[in-house]
């Protein structure tokens, strides 16, 4: 053997003998088991599982944004946000200016303050930038890519053009950061608005001799004289709404989750009929008074027993919906009945039930057959002092005061919606 692996073997066998010597140490001092004592080094965890610990820590939210006018909010708009919240982790939501939605489309009924209430509420929402603009302009664009981290845009496969036939999501596509969604059939705010313009010029013609006295034409489309239209135009039936209604579509509204052993469970009802900022904020306090918050929907053929027959605007299905999608609602009955039982009271374990004090025909409480008679013997019934003065009527009133303006908005909204549906193909989406 020569010196230099002579030097090697040495080195080798004086490695083995200090480990040997160092694992010995180690070995003693963790039978001793004082404070000094070593506890065993974990197993690194495998490169795969590091690598997708790294990344989850190092991936931000992905943040989408959706605009819109969201004029008498309805549940098409409620499930356009849902279907947008579903292509990220945060939508963010512009809520178009009144001017601009003048510039571009015509008056609004529901001024922005009210919009922001209603957006606010829906579920899916997690932010809102207010008075946004119409248009996805390249300084708007940058600033919802810089300042709000934004990924990607929203819109659903209906068209949406400028006044000068343009494109209002162009840029956007250009940028490669647009996505689309679905647009949820059977409603639209056209529809609704013609559906009552409509019914207002029956009642112009049934009484001509009123036809010149504005309030007089108020009193008679709020309260119901006159012949009910269908969407022909015929004046045989009540609005035909076009929604088909689904289980599935229900469950994607729904919270799946009940109240749990101890939960104060508060309950109100009503018609929320044109579901308005009013209906928001009545539920907002609701259910702040308790746990879970149980909302009770009367059935059509109630309402238009106890409101008129021209009522309810929206059927029984679709007022559901826009019930279940906003965030402060836990569950709801649909078709709720009128009189609240003590049976209704024991089934649902509820612990309080109010009402507001801002609502059409308030005369049941004077009435003999109070329907929260049972509650209030019970010592369970509460009034809530309603936040906002707004009512379905009111709504109503705002259109036939600028029917003349909506009448002009809503022609170049149903030719642009007529040739969308000619063209119109599948589209993926829920």
């Amino acid at each position: 053997m020569d010196a230099g692996n002579g030097c090697s073997a040495r080195a080798l066998v004086a490695c083995v003998i200090g480990g040997i010597v160092l694992g010995a140490s180690v070995l003693a001092l963790h039978l001793a088991g004082g404070p000094a004592a070593i506890p065993p080094l974990p197993l690194p965890p495998p490169l795969g599982a590091l690598r997708r610990r790294l990344r989850r820590r190092a991936r931000r939210p992905v943040r989408v944004y959706m605009d819109g006018c969201f004029d008498m909010m309805h549940y098409g708009h409620c499930n356009a946000l849902r279907q947008a919240r579903a292509l990220g982790d945060e939508l963010v939501v512009g809520v178009i200016s009144d001017d601009e939605i003048k510039a571009n489309k015509g008056p609004p009924v529901t001024p922005l303050h009210e919009r922001m209430i209603m957006v606010r509420a829906v579920k899916w929402v997690d932010d809102i930038i207010p008075g946004a603009p119409y248009a996805i302009t390249e300084e708007f664009m940058n600033k919802l890519f810089n300042e709000y981290n934004i990924d990607y845009i929203i819109h659903g496969d209906d068209p949406c053009l400028l006044p000068d036939g343009t494109d209002a999501y162009a840029l956007a596509k250009k940028a490669g950061r647009y996505k689309q969604i679905k647009r949820t059939e059977g409603v639209s705010t056209t529809d609704i608005y013609c559906f009552m313009i409509g019914r207002m010029l029956l009642c112009v013609r049934e009484r001509s001799s009123d036809a010149h006295n504005h309030s007089s034409l108020q009193r008679q489309f709020s309260s119901g004289h006159g012949q009910k239209v269908d969407d022909t135009g015929s004046g045989t039936g009540t609005r035909v709404s076009h929604f088909l209604p689904t289980s599935r579509r229900i469950v994607q509204f729904s919270n799946s989750r009940g109240p749990g052993p101890d939960s104060r469970i508060v309950y109100i009802d009503g018609a929320f009929d044109l579901f308005h900022a009013g209906h928001v904020e009545i539920l907002r306090l609701a259910r702040e008074l308790g746990d879970f918050l149980l909302v009770g929907i009367h059935t059509d053929q109630t309402i238009s027993s106890t409101r008129g027959r021209h009522r309810p605007i929206m059927n029984l299905h679709e007022r559901s919906l826009s019930v279940l999608a906003c965030r402060y609602v836990d569950e709801v009955i649909i078709g709720a009945p009128w009189d609240v039982s003590k049976d209704m009271i024991t089934t649902f374990n509820i612990s309080l039930v109010v009402h507001g004090t801002i609502a059409e025909n308030m005369d049941f409480t004077e009435d003999d057959s109070n329907p929260y008679a049972v509650p209030k013997a019970m010592g369970i019934y509460r009034r809530l002092e309603s936040p906002l003065d707004i009512t379905t009527s009111t709504i109503i009133r705002r259109i036939v005061a600028n029917h003349e303006a909506y009448q002009k908005r809503n022609e170049k909204k149903e030719a642009s919606e007529k040739k969308y549906y000619e063209s119109k193909s599948f589209v993926n989406g829920e």
